[in-house]
Order: structure tokens, then sequence, then C-alpha cells
């Protein structure tokens, strides 16, 4: 019999990506996603959909009790930073006791491993070391990024004492296909947005704010990876010479290159044959200056490491534009 996963947020950008590769591997796949920011259209038409949000505890339950998935992939979340300042309530429910609800029923359920989306653009805060290891303290400045590590500490704490399997994905700023260039979104997916409609994009201060960018069919790939590897690296995690080696049995993930608003620009404006300069704003309250994540411990331990390069992962976006929204 197919292993069953469970993916939440399946509807979405990232998550809906994840659905196509454990579809092609043969794997079953359920998904729950309350449509809030995922979309229909991005459904694989193999999977079992429900439209329930994380936070319903009986629909929930009912779920997991009618479904019994195997594993869990965990990627829904309220994801926008600046909406987890003005309502850090509202990101606690759905990010923190949303996870919590889940991983209840994955104890009740019998579930046998959850691969979880992390952060590693906000999870450390503001290093002052480059490129950034699994090693360097939690010191998140948002209350998206605070969710993040206490849904690290509950996972680790289900771990210890629950036998709960798990391993978190630490993304860098995940870009490509399928991305909604509304809302929260990437500045890769607002730019190619405004420069296909011919309209001039505003740079917000001086451009040079630096991101690890990856292409969302590598953090697809990883979390496939993950999904296979959790029991075994579990068992591993567990012996004491490798515990302190990972935290919360983390993993950044990225390709370990910093690129900035301005080269992006540049890049764009050469594949799009953008004729226009950019528009220069004020700087954005609270964005961090530089994040680059080391992510040699996830090709030495699961032998991932990222396929596309910039600007490749670029070209393959804007033909996506392209082709789906204009």
């Amino acid at each position: 019999m197919k292993k069953k996963v469970l993916v939440t947020g399946g509807a979405g950008f990232i998550a809906s990506h994840i659905v196509d590769l454990l579809i092609e591997n043969n794997y079953r796949v359920v998904v729950v996603d309350n449509l809030s920011s995922g979309r229909m259209e991005n459904l694989n038409k193999k999977v079992k959909f429900y439209n329930l949000d994380i936070t319903n505890q009986e629909g929930l339950a009912e779920m997991f009790k009618r479904e019994k998935p195997d594993y869990v992939c965990h990627q829904a979340a309220q994801i926008s930073v600046s909406l987890s300042v003005k309502d850090p309530l509202f990101d606690a429910q759905t990010n923190i006791l949303g996870s919590l609800n889940l991983l209840q029923c994955c104890v009740n359920y019998q579930v046998q491993g959850i691969v979880f989306a992390s952060s590693g653009g906000t999870i450390y805060g503001e290093p002052q070391q480059f490129p950034i290891t699994e090693k360097y303290p939690f010191r998140p400045q948002s209350p998206y990024g605070i969710s993040k590590v206490t849904v690290e500490h509950y996972l680790d704490f289900y771990r210890k004492n629950y036998n709960l399997p798990y391993v978190s994905l630490r993304y860098g700023n995940v870009y490509g296909s399928r991305q909604d260039p509304y809302g929260e979104a990437g500045v890769i997916a607002i730019f190619i947005q405004r420069m296909l409609k011919g309209e001039i994009p505003t740079i917000n201060g001086d451009g040079e704010y630096i991101r690890d960018y990856i292409y969302v069919e590598d953090v697809a790939r990883a979390n496939l990876l993950a999904l296979q590897n959790v029991l075994k690296l579990s068992k591993v995690i567990q012996g004491e010479e490798i515990e302190k080696e990972f935290k919360f049995n983390g993993f950044n993930l990225g390709v370990g290159r910093g690129a900035s608003v301005n080269e992006l620009f540049s890049l764009l404006k050469e594949i799009i044959k953008f004729p226009h300069p950019a528009n220069y704003g004020p700087p954005r309250a609270g964005d961090l200056r530089k994040n680059i994540l080391d992510c040699h411990l996830i090709k030495e331990v699961l032998g991932w490491q990222p396929e596309v390069d910039l600007s490749a992962g670029l070209k393959k976006t804007v033909h996506w534009f392209k082709e789906n929204i204009y």
C-alpha cells in the first residue's frame, strides 16, 4: 500500500509543488487548506482535498480519523511578517495554536513523522556572521519569526515526549511559479508582475538588502527527501554525539549565496527587456539588512543541493507569469 501524506496549505505556492512531487513519487496525498491564500487551480487533480483551517480542532481531528495519514508535511501558515507585527494574536492563533492542534492529531492518530516549514529568513534575527549555520542562536525580531521558533520548540518536545519524529526545514526566500504577486508576495513576483504590465517597480531604500533566494522546485525536493528520511534521521539524531549538531532537527534551506534587490532588478530587466530604470522609495521599517544561509548540513546529511541557479530560476518564473498571468 502506498504511503499517505497529509500536506497542510497544499493549495498554496510552495506546498502545491510539494504535492506534485509527492504524487510523482507514488505517495497518496491529502490536502488541508482554508484557501485564504491558496488557490484551487494550484491543486493536483489526484489529491483528496479538505477545505479546512488547521485551527479547527474538531474538523482536523475528524479528517485525521477518516484519512489516517502516515506522514504530515506542515506548510500552512500566516506568512506575512508585517501582518504579524500588526496583529500578533492572529499570527499566534494560526502559526502556534494551529500547529499545536496538528501535532496533537499526529500523536492521537499515530502519524509516523512530520516535516515542518520553518523560516531561515526570520528565526536568526539580524546575524553578525555570514553565512548563518544551524548553530547560530535563535533571535527572531517579529511575531512571525517567534511563532516559527516556538513551533520548533514544540516539535522537539513532541519528539522527546511522544516519540514523534520530525524535520524542520528553515527556508530562505522562496520564489518561482505560482507565487501570488499580491499581498505579502516576494519581491521577485511583485517585480515580474509590474514589469510585464509596463509599470516601473519601486525598490525600497538603497536596494542593497541581501537575501538567499531559492527556487520553489528545489524546496519541494528538500521536503521529499526530509519525508523519506524522517524516521532514519530521528534515530541518528538521538545519538548523543550528533545531538548538538542538529538544533531541533533543523536544516537551513537556501543556496548559500546572497543577492541584492538591485541585482534582482538588473537580471529581470535583462530577461524581460524592460526599458526603464527602477524607482527608489524609502526603506521598509523592520527589514533585515542581510540574510545568507549556510546549507552544508542538509547537503551532508540528506544529499540535497539546489539545482536551479538564480538566473535560470528567474527565467522559469518569468516564463510562468507570461503563460499564466498575462
